[in-house]
């Protein structure tokens, strides 16, 4: 496995805020339990590549690619993954008794997950093949998935090693249902498993689970795969305290691979039936400074507008006529995403809808009083109960 450019630094921790009150602190990370014990070990990468299994299914050789089922924002390199987006995840399916996780990333955390239950959280593992060994002789489901957000710097997943006497099984099929979620801080779950609001940049970085975000859980209780397209800090126009000015969500949106400019993804065989927009809390929450191009809330507000009806229109153009948007209003740019999506129904597009995110009863307890676990819950059981109504062309 190549190393990876490292880009940059963490980003500056009000830069990183999605803005606003948002949710409750969540518990310690409960390891999942096993009827035999379960050791985690690591080995340098280069060593990895050589425990080659007997009479595998997938040949040890075949790149991360054949192995592993993802459906986020990925580039193929040589045998392995390249990818910068929070809460990508990769699948797959070994027999035996244990399987290493090829992986070059000083950067970002990840939970690994075997038929089903947590059994690690790898923090900046970097470069190294992540064991999980001890498991019964049979077949197993793995799951590697990026908790966290590291916009700065590239991903690389280099595939899975089955344990000696063991195999590399064929990749799980993909599911039929396609979601995408496009939001801020609050969509990536930042800080939502903080037990409090005040954290450091670290904290941020180690308490951010997007797994445990509504999107993900939204997802899987709807048997769907799934992209979270999320970058805290920024807006539709204009990011947190009017930061980085013109490097909002929408000049980042068409990347792979975040740190990289002008990186442009190819979809493929990404064609969600629906695509969620939750953007605009970077946008209000903070007050207009002086020499930014809006003077005043109005100018703002119409800017905002333009830019989201000219955003909706470019994701119908890559998507078609059968997913349904949903535009999801809250707090003080509500009635300005309902106006966009009103606009957007008058042209025609009665697949563009619009989703009050009601926040009573949140608690706010993440980081900087985003979203806690609790309320990622709440939130996806309030929006999965919409989208059971929408008719969705699965």
């Amino acid at each position: 496995m190549r190393a990876l450019p490292a880009g940059g630094t963490t980003t500056a921790t009000a830069n990183r805020r999605g803005g606003g009150r948002l949710a409750q602190g969540r518990r310690a990370l409960v390891t999942g339990l096993f009827a035999v014990a379960v050791a985690i070990t690591a080995v340098p990468a280069t060593g990895a590549a050589q425990a080659a299994t007997t009479d595998p299914a997938v040949s040890a050789s075949d790149s991360a690619a054949t192995q592993a089922h993802t459906a986020g924002r990925v580039k193929v390199s040589g045998d392995s993954l390249l990818y910068s987006w929070p809460g990508v995840y990769f699948e797959g399916r070994f027999r035996g008794t244990g399987v290493g996780i090829v992986l070059n990333d000083s950067a970002a955390d990840y939970d690994v997950q075997i038929d089903g239950a947590t059994v690690a959280t790898l923090v900046k593992p970097g470069r190294t093949t992540r064991w999980v060994n001890g498991l019964r002789d049979a077949e197993h489901t793995v799951r590697l998935v990026k908790r966290n957000e590291s916009q700065w710097a590239g991903s690389e997943f280099g595939g899975f090693v089955a344990a000696s006497g063991g195999a590399i099984l064929s990749k799980p099929a993909a599911r039929g249902r396609q979601i995408e979620f496009i939001g801020d801080s609050l969509t990536a779950g930042y800080g939502n498993t903080s037990g409090s609001r005040d954290c450091s940049g670290d904290q941020v970085n180690r308490t951010t689970n997007t797994d445990r975000g509504y999107g993900a859980l939204t997802a899987r209780g709807l048997g769907a795969d799934y992209q979270v397209n999320a970058f805290s800090g920024k807006g539709m126009v204009r990011n947190y305290g009017g930061g980085d000015p013109g490097n909002h969500y929408r000049a980042y949106y068409d990347r792979a691979l975040l740190h990289v400019q002008g990186d442009v993804w190819n979809p493929g065989t990404w064609r969600p039936r629906l695509v969620v927009v939750y953007l605009g809390t970077n946008d209000f929450s903070t007050a207009l400074n002086p020499g930014e191009q809006w003077t005043t809330h109005d100018q703002l507000a119409a800017a905002y507008r333009t830019a989201y009806g000219q955003f909706v229109q470019k994701l119908r153009a890559r998507y078609g006529s059968d997913t349904t948007i949903v535009a999801v209003g809250s707090g003080s740019f509500a009635n300005d995403v309902q106006r966009v999506v009103q606009e957007r129904n008058g042209a025609g597009d009665s697949r563009v809808r619009y989703w009050f995110l009601d926040s009573n009863g949140l608690d706010f307890q993440g980081c900087h009083y985003h979203f806690s676990a609790a309320d990622h819950q709440v939130v996806a059981g309030r929006f999965r109960t919409f989208v059971d109504g929408l008719g969705v062309r699965w």
